[in-house]
């Protein structure tokens, strides 16, 4: 790759509306990928809505899907971005197209809480709800997991009846949740989630987006906890100036691992990193 090409990507991150009007203007491809993304992916993931729109308007292509993260849509919708989304979809974004997970973005956001909001709009801009996840699982079933009975209550209307679930209606569906829930989850399907969050963990980590790292080692601990995930989100947390995070990380690392020398290290270097940023703070 030449190297006004590879500055080019550099400058697209910044997400500045002249710096990318004026790349754009010199030839640099509006689509170009350097290993972490589309500069749509960038900005999208980083709330330029702006900048969305400049490059929506030289036809960027709405629907690229990058590993660990998935199309543009996904990415403004983990980092709950709803200006970024509606742009997306207005420029052609599937709001369907599922992530290397399997999961599309009402299966995303309907199986976190706080996300009410966006499940609302994207059922609004037609998202199909009877799309289920990579275990069969449907999104009105991710909701009543939740307790959530107001997402639940948008999606039953619009949700085939699930044939396991006797009592179809909004109470039933969250009954059944509640039921299934207090069941042992099978350690196969526990182990595989964690296999497959870690690798995408690490994929994001390669590629220097620690933040979505960090949230994907997040999930792969709430699947199977280890000292080797913690000690990786540990990392990422430094890598993100979480003082605090990094050093929560390494102690429960060192719960599970006492004696482990990377787990004494990553303590020691959360300790300095909170003892820095300290003697930072301004005094009165």
């Amino acid at each position: 790759m030449c190297c006004h090409m590879t500055c080019g990507i550099i400058l697209f991150m910044t997400g500045s509306c002249k710096v990318t009007e004026f790349l754009l203007s010199k030839g640099v491809p509006v689509d170009i990928d350097c290993g972490r993304g589309t500069p749509l992916h960038q900005v999208a993931t980083n709330e330029k809505d702006k900048t969305v729109k400049i490059l929506l308007e030289h036809h960027a292509d709405p629907n690229t899907t990058v590993t660990g993260l998935g199309t543009a849509l996904m990415g403004a919708l983990l980092y709950r971005s709803l200006k970024c989304m509606k742009l997306l979809i207005k420029g052609g974004a599937d709001v369907n197209r599922r992530n290397s997970l399997l999961a599309t973005p009402l299966v995303v956001a309907t199986g976190h809480k706080g996300y009410t909001n966006f499940v609302q709009f994207l059922l609004k801009a037609g998202a199909d709800p009877n799309i289920p996840d990579a275990y069969g699982r449907l999104p009105v079933e991710h909701a009543a997991r939740r307790d959530c009975r107001e997402e639940v209550e948008m999606l039953f209307p619009l949700t085939f009846p699930i044939p396991t679930i006797p009592n179809w209606s909004v109470d039933g569906i969250i009954l059944h949740a509640k039921f299934e829930s207090a069941k042992p989850l099978d350690q196969s399907h526990l182990e595989r989630t964690k296999a497959i969050m870690k690798s995408q963990a690490d994929h994001a980590f390669r590629l220097k987006d620690y933040k979505l790292a960090s949230k994907a080692y997040g999930v792969a601990i709430n699947a199977a906890p280890s000292a080797t995930l913690y000690a990786n989100r540990n990392l990422c947390k430094l890598l993100l100036d979480d003082g605090e995070g990094a050093l929560s990380d390494a102690l429960r690392c060192r719960m599970l691992r006492p004696n482990w020398a990377k787990a004494c290290y990553r303590q020691a270097a959360a300790h300095m990193l909170l003892k820095v940023n300290y003697s930072l703070r301004p005094t009165i």
